[in-house]
């Protein structure tokens, strides 16, 4: 195997030339076509508004899909863009030469300002028709309003600040009563707080924001025309509705930090923006003259909100002096510019002009641009036109600019979406990471992409980077699909070249030590991986030729156990002499098979713990294949360690009620063999039922006469009902053991007199004992003196035998006693049956004439007739009709013979003149009489009273209703 892996590396050589040649004529390396099906949109997509102006277009605001335009000099547009048929004019209702110089909309679309030339200031709420004059913000001339968006309601604005042309920043108030008209004056206060000056004194305040961090801090960012200041502080909670007079006090002595450009373009604007409606801005640009400075807000900064600034200056082709920006809109990944005459958006990841869109003379100077954060709409106007600028897919190219950035981690953010462009960051990422010799990311990022696996390959190998290729390999695995069957055989199979190799280098360097058990580790976790089981599992024998080839036992046991190959596991452990482990992993997975394969060579060195294992496996084990394991070992084994193999088998007999013969027939050998005191017990525990009996009668009996166990002998001969062998082999033993098989056949009186015979001969002529052999003459009562006395040799004197013999001749006497007894009592009972046969033949009864049938209920007189004891009467044929269904079949047959007879012998004679001896000679010849025909017919007709014999009892369950005509029966009822 290992030669086979050589030999792949060495095509990886000869493939990674192919795929240069092939790179040289045009076939891509990525698995992605880069080519577009349809053309993308841009990014910002122009509509003009179909509008037409009545006058022009002096300013525009929007917020919260809700537009207001100033046209002329009096007239005031509102335009609800959900419902944009419905437009709303408001007149300002001016008479002097007062202009609309800005106005500024809150963030709900609720409270509106208008800051006229005069140095005064409208209000108009969203909800009332009339404009109203703030008569506390007279003459100032408003340049920029900060917002309250945590107070602000739609009848409220809460404390807002207002920035005025001279530098001042004031803090005021305007709320609507609850009945749409106002009460009192809108403008609740008007305060100056702060004045914002420079180096040459007060300076107007072109912009104002105000935001809230964590723990009620609060920033206030205000600009002039060359600076960026901030305010910071905390408004102490439930004192929010008092104002920001606390957060300016705090810089009354000294200026707050502030940032200050050279360059000025006479005004300056601020833009930012807010990824979610309700949520804080995350980035700002500000529009000055040196260029846009921009960056993100960090609200856990103690003091600056601002972070990671930068300043982009202008594209080359704008020129502050001649064409400078007018205004500055913020999107998430661009700033776009207002030129009198066109738009510029720059990417503000790099500062490249990525859009530019140039405007018709015919529609005038462009004047102002501004965002609708709630929709994300730019919107542009001039005079006499509305545009509106639509974002979509504003990311779509932002993963090329942080992958040109080196920034991986942003770039695959944007393109998950895109596999195409996500391998094309992941490939760029592994170089970048090869080249800074990051190799085991690099191999991370390579295993993602579409390149040719060859390549990467020989890439780690030409730098010697064998873990970090290892990397690449598990992670290309990894994203193999299952289909992918041929791959990920060679991959898991020289990934596993590669762990034994490294593990190899690892394990002599003792200061690499843990290093090694990491990777142990992982080789391991390699080998145990679900996903990699089945690969696994089908080539387990290159595995294992592999795991030898290193000779990495350890592993070569762990790989096997894993693909739960135990019989390899315990084979080994055997090889190894270990024992007690292969007897562990039989006991833990307890695989009957295993056990009965391994089992004879571990009975040979652990055999009470190889017994301990089968009791434990119980059931489960057959003990009839672990026979051959116990033979093996009984024949060379010691009498204790024979006592195991005994163990078991009891175990098998007396727990598990194991009833196969050879298990018996082995437990009856081993008791033969070493325990000859167990054998009889077990014998006489087994019973005498032969059907009851689990061993081999034939066996047992050749396997105890082998080993001259006569007790059990005489046993099994009881058993098997050879009674006269049992006693011929007890009398050898013990006669009161031939004395107990002797009584045992207790129906065969000739059989147990035999045997008691035997027992007495044994005893006169063997041991020659006249007492003995008087008291088995005691012991069964069907012998006799007579039947033993032939037994005795001719000297022995009457004497030994007056009391047997008197007892004998009084038995005699009692018997004959007895017989008289019985003949005069037969003799008695003789002479009473026939006086009762006597009076039967005198016995009669009477008959009225009015009785009748007990059947057919007409007179009984009228026809042949039967009176019976009970007192019942049936005419013949009504008796017979009755009793016949109910006849045997062999007695109907019979009872239709004898009615043949009687109707032939009722026949006349043909000749009238025959003498009358002729009948008499004619019957006699083997024919019975007429009379005679007659008394057969009457003992089986009138053997019992229909109503009162058992013919009754028998008909108990028959149905009065034959079910055969039951439908007939129940038709003629209706």
């Amino acid at each position: 195997m290992a030669s086979i892996l050589d030999e792949y590396e060495d095509s990886l050589h000869r493939s990674a030339a192919v795929q240069h040649s092939r790179a040289s004529v045009g076939i891509p390396h990525s698995g992605y076509v880069s080519a577009r099906l349809e053309k993308e949109t841009p990014i910002f997509n122009k509509q003009r508004i179909d509008f037409a102006p009545p006058e022009k277009i002096n300013s525009l605001v929007v917020s919260s899909n809700q537009l207001c335009m100033s046209l002329g000099k009096d007239t005031l547009l509102r335009i609800d863009l959900g419902k944009p048929d419905e437009p709303n004019q408001v007149e300002l209702g001016r008479k002097d030469e007062a202009r609309v110089y800005k106005m500024f909309l809150d963030h709900t679309g609720s409270h509106l300002l208008i800051a006229l030339s005069t140095s005064e200031c409208l209000y108009l709420n969203r909800n009332v028709q009339k404009v109203r004059a703030l008569s506390r913000w007279k003459g100032h001339l408003i340049e920029s309003v900060g917002w309250n968006k945590f107070l602000g309601s739609e009848t409220n604005t809460g404390p807002i600040l207002v920035g005025t042309s001279q530098g001042q920043i004031c803090e005021a108030e305007i709320s609507v009563s609850e009945g749409s008209l106002f009460s009192t004056n809108p403008d609740q206060y008007f305060r100056q707080v702060y004045t914002l000056e420079e180096e040459s004194g007060p300076a107007p305040v072109c912009c104002l924001e105000i935001e809230r961090g964590i723990e009620g801090k609060f920033f206030i960012i205000a600009t002039t025309r060359k600076r960026l200041f901030q305010f910071v502080g905390k408004v102490p909670e439930g004192t929010e509705q008092q104002g920001f007079s606390s957060i300016f006090a705090m810089h009354a002595d000294h200026l707050p930090s502030f940032r200050e450009f050279p360059a000025n373009l006479g005004f300056s604007e601020i833009a930012f923006y807010t990824p979610k409606l309700r949520s804080n801005p995350r980035s700002f640009a500000w529009m000055m003259g040196n260029g846009v400075l921009y960056g993100t807000l960090d609200y856990s900064r103690p003091d600056s909100i601002l972070s990671d600034e930068r300043v982009w200056v202008y594209p080359s082709d704008i020129d502050i002096t001649v064409n400078k920006p007018i205004s500055i809109v913020l999107t998430q990944f661009h700033f776009l510019l207002l030129l009198p005459d066109r738009v510029k958006a720059v990417c503000t990841l790099n500062g490249q002009v990525v859009f530019q869109d140039l405007f018709l003379e015919k529609f005038g100077l462009l004047t102002r641009m501004i965002k609708d954060p709630t929709v994300q709409q730019i919107w542009i106007h001039t005079e006499k036109v509305v545009f509106r600028y639509h974002v979509q897919r504003e990311s779509r190219d932002v993963w090329k600019m942080y992958m040109n950035m080196n920034k991986f981690d942003l770039a695959k953010e944007y393109c998950k979406d895109r596999p195409e462009c996500l391998d094309i960051v992941l490939a760029k990422e592994a170089e970048h990471c090869f080249q800074n010799k990051r190799y085991l990311d690099s191999a991370k990022c390579y295993a993602l992409t579409q390149n040719y696996f060859e390549e990467i390959a020989l890439k780690f190998i030409e730098a010697k980077q064998e873990e970090a290729l290892m990397e690449f390999l598990i992670k290309k695995l990894s994203n193999l699909k299952p289909s992918e069957k041929t791959q990920t055989t060679l991959l898991t199979t020289w990934l596993t070249e590669l762990y034994l190799n490294w593990l190899g280098v690892l394990e002599g360097d003792l200061s690499q030590r843990n290093l090694y058990l990491d990777t142990r580790e992982k080789f391991r976790t390699f080998l145990s991986s679900p996903k990699n089981k089945d690969c696994l599992f089908n080539n387990r024998a290159s595995i294992y030729e592999l795991l030898a080839s290193h000779g990495d036992t350890e592993h070569m046991v762990y790989f096997a156990v894993i693909m739960q190959d135990y019989e390899r596991v315990v084979a080994h452990h055997c090889q190894h002499d270990e024992y007690d482990e292969a007897l562990n992993v039989l006991s833990r997975h307890r695989d009957e098979k295993l056990f009965y394969k391994f089992s004879p060579v571990l009975i040979q060195h652990i055999p009470k713990k190889v017994v301990d294992a089968w009791i434990s496996m119980g059931s489960r084990l057959d003990a009839r294949n672990l026979i051959p394991a116990l033979v093996n070992y009984s024949q060379s084994a010691s009498t204790q360690q024979i006592n195991e193999a005994i163990r078991y088998m009891e175990f098998c007999v007396y727990q598990l009620e194991e009833t196969q013969q050879a298990i018996h027939n082995y437990l009856l050998s081993l008791y033969a063999l070493c325990r000859p005191d167990s054998l009889l017990s077990y014998l006489e525990q087994a019973g005498t039922n032969p059907n009851r009996i689990h061993y081999d009668l034939k066996y047992a009996l050749r396997l105890c006469a082998e080993h001259g166990h006569h007790h059990a002998c005489v046993h099994i001969y009881k058993v098997m009902e050879l009674y006269e062998e049992a006693v011929d082999l007890a009398l050898q033993v013990d006669v009161d053991l031939a004395k107990s098989c002797a009584d045992l056949p207790e129906d065969d009186e000739e059989l147990r007199k035999k045997l008691w015979l035997k027992i007495a001969r044994h005893v006169v002529q063997e041991e020659k004992d006249v007492k003995k052999a008087m008291a088995c003459l005691s012991s069964c009562a069907l012998l006799k003196i007579e039947d033993v006395l032939p037994f005795f040799p001719d000297f022995v004197t009457i004497d030994h035998f007056k009391e047997a013999i008197c007892n004998s001749l009084e038995d005699y006497n009692k018997h004959i006693e007895e017989l008289k007894r019985e003949m005069e009592e037969a003799t008695q009972s003789a002479k009473r049956i026939r006086e009762d046969i006597q009076e039967m033949r005198n016995k009669y009864g009477s008959v009225e004439p009015q009785e009748k049938c007990a059947a057919c209920d007409f007179p009984l007189l009228n026809r042949p007739f039967y009176l019976f004891l009970c007192g019942h009467m049936f005419h013949y044929d009504c008796l017979l009709q009755a009793v016949l269904p109910n006849l045997p079949a062999y007695k109907q047959a019979k009872l239709e013979d004898l009615q043949k007879k009687l109707a032939a012998t009722s026949q006349p004679s043909k000749s009238h003149h025959r003498p009358k001896d002729t009948d008499t000679i004619s019957l006699g010849k083997g024919q019975q009489s007429r009379e005679q025909i007659k008394a057969d017919i009457d003992d089986i007709v009138a053997a019992e009273c229909v109503y009162c014999g058992e013919l009754m009892i028998r008909s108990i369950d028959k149905p009065f209703i034959d079910p055969q005509k039951y439908d007939e029966e129940m038709q003629s009822w209706l």
